[in-house]
Parts: C-alpha cells; structure tokens; sequence
C-alpha cells in the first residue's frame, strides 16, 4: 500500500457511522465501503479502493482499518463486532461514541479557549503593572507617606509567587515526562491503567471508560451466543488493543482456577465496583449480556453526566481568578489615590 493520509478522527467516525447504516439496511460490505468512497476526496478514494481490494483478498475489516491508521478505540470496535457477528450496529454505536466524545472534547476546547486567552492576557498585564507601573506609584506613596493598601500586599505577594508557581510547573512537567518515558511505560497496560486512576478527578473519568468498554464489548460477544470463557478468547486475539489482552488472560487464568467471573473483574481497581454486582447479578438470572448492556449505557450517562458538571465548573472558576486578579490590579493603584485627593 501507498504512504497513508492521515484522516481526522471525526472522519473516520462519520465514515463507519454511514457503512454501518448501510449495512443496516442490507448492503454487503463492499459495496456499503464503495458508496461512501462516492463523497470523498480523491486520496481518500485511492485509499478506500485499497481498503476493498484487501477485503476481497479475504483480510479482515479491522485489519483493513487498522493500516489504515485508524482511531484504536473504532478498531476495536469493529474488531469485537466482527466476532459477535452485530457488525453494523456495534460499528455505529462506536462511531457515535467516539463523534460524542470528540464533540465534547472540542466544546471542552471552546469553552476554554476564551479563558486562556484571559489568562495569558492577564498575566501580561500583571506583569508590565507589577514591574512598570506599580513600583513607581509605590514609591510615589511612600514619599508622600501613604500606606500601602491590602490590594498593593496582593500584587506584590503575586508577584512574588508567579514566577516561583512557573519554575515549579515546568519542574513538574518535565519531571512527569521522564517518570512516563522511563518507568510508566515499563509497567504492563494492566498496572498502567490501576495508576491512571488514582490521578485525582481524572481518575473517575477513566474507571468509567475502562468499565464502559468492557461491559459493552462482553456483552456483545455473549449476545452474539458466545460463552464467557470464548469471549474472553476473543479479547485476548486483540493484538490492536494490549489491554484488552492483557485483560482476557488474566481474567481467564482466574476462571481456570475457579474463581466467579464477578469477584476476577472485582478485583481490578480501574472498573467501577458496581460492575461486579451487576456481573453477579446478570449470571444468577441468566441475562448477563442484557445486564452488562444496560450497565454500558449507565456508565456513558454518568460520563456525560460528570463532563457537563466539569465544563459548568471549570470555566466560572477561571473567570473568577481573573476578574479577581484585574479588580486588585486597579485597587492597588487607584485606593491610594483617593487616598491622597481626601488628604488635599
């Protein structure tokens, strides 16, 4: 195959989205993948009529996507649903995750995007008042013996402190770089994920991920007439995704050794705990998939749930800092003055 292009993730959520409603409506596979080819441009096009002719040589979709550089977590998708056989359902349910979560990772952007612009404007402005313009009114004060006010102990203890708070950040950041390129990513995806939840906050997003993805793709797989024990099969033949085969074996070797599919699954940090009661819960009434299908739409609820209440929190609290910060600015030069027109 030619150099591949690289298609944004939004395209290529769109582009499984409409192969998977024309598979809905009976088109093969081919021909669903050539009528969306018809509204690309022509390097897309060059790339699909690739993508058909390694289908008609036999390989496997997800294969297909994956040379094609495509989003893992659509990879994946596709991969699991080859397997169940729900191949246009599963595709358009994951393309329409994935458009979601772009969509609020760019309202997320947007959102931001003003306040730190504020942000980076204000710290300019703090800068040249706290440098320029403030310590030349100080000392105007101070010669005419007026006293420094709270707002010009603020500024100056901000003053102070900005720099020190930069120093630290880059510290940090760079600190943190070195931590993931020479010990994080030493660690096997399984202990690597129990560490990323434990981040404060950010942690709580990705227990829920983590327990989305799995309840959704077992309870494909069983719907789809597998057993436990194949579908995990399954998860452990996804070399596209090391955790979903780390994943497999590991909760397969505990089955061998006897142990309930719910207390495995309770015993790793990065899923929810509710998981493992609903996993009981769906094996003593014999509809485990219809279980852990329900479960997969609570955790995308409660995700979206937890994104609004950010995005309503995150923004007001910025604003704040800043308008803060800008009403102090002016205090600390304008209090004294009026200081000084009552003293004449």
């Amino acid at each position: 195959m030619s150099k591949k292009i690289k298609w944004p993730v939004q395209e290529q959520a769109h582009f499984l989205k409409h192969v998977g409603d024309l598979l809905s409506r009976g088109y093969p596979i081919a021909e669903a993948i050539d009528s969306i080819s018809l509204y690309l441009d022509n390097k897309k096009k060059r790339e699909i009529r690739e993508c058909l002719a390694s289908l008609k040589e036999g390989y496997p979709f997800f294969r297909v996507l994956s040379d094609l550089n495509f989003n893992k977590d659509l990879v994946s998708y596709v991969y699991f649903a080859e397997q169940h056989g729900g191949l246009a359902n599963a595709i358009v349910e994951g393309s329409t995750m994935v458009l979601k979560r772009d969509a609020d990772y760019k309202r997320l952007k947007g959102l931001l995007s003003y306040p730190i612009f504020l942000v980076f404007l204000t710290v300019f402005l703090f800068y040249f008042v706290d440098n320029a313009l403030l310590p030349r009114f100080l000392v105007l004060y101070q010669n005419m013996e007026v006293e420094a006010t709270f707002f010009s102990r603020v500024i100056s203890a901000f003053g102070t402190f900005m720099p020190i708070a930069f120093y630290l950040l880059l510290t940090l950041l760079f600190v943190t770089s070195l931590y993931h390129m020479f010990v994080f990513k030493k660690y096997r995806i399984l202990d690597q994920r129990k560490k990323l939840i434990r981040i404060p906050l950010i942690g709580l997003f990705f227990k829920l991920l983590y327990s989305h993805y799995f309840s959704t793709q077992l309870s494909y797989l069983l719907s789809g007439g597998m057993s436990v024990i194949d579908a995990l099969q399954v998860f452990e033949k996804n070399i596209h995704e090391p955790f979903s085969v780390e994943l497999g074996q590991e909760i397969k070797a505990c089955l061998s050794t006897g142990m309930d599919l719910d207390v495995a699954v309770s015993s790793y940090s990065f899923f929810e705990e509710e998981l493992g009661r609903i996993i009981k819960h769906g094996q003593e009434n014999g509809k485990l998939d219809q279980e852990l299908f329900f479960y997969s739409r609570h955790c995308l609820s409660k995700l979206e749930e937890k994104t609004e209440k950010s995005m309503k929190i995150i923004q007001p609290l910025l604003f704040s800092v800043i308008g803060i910060l800008i009403v102090s600015l002016y205090l600390a030069i304008l209090l004294p003055m009026f200081q000084l027109i009552q003293g004449i």
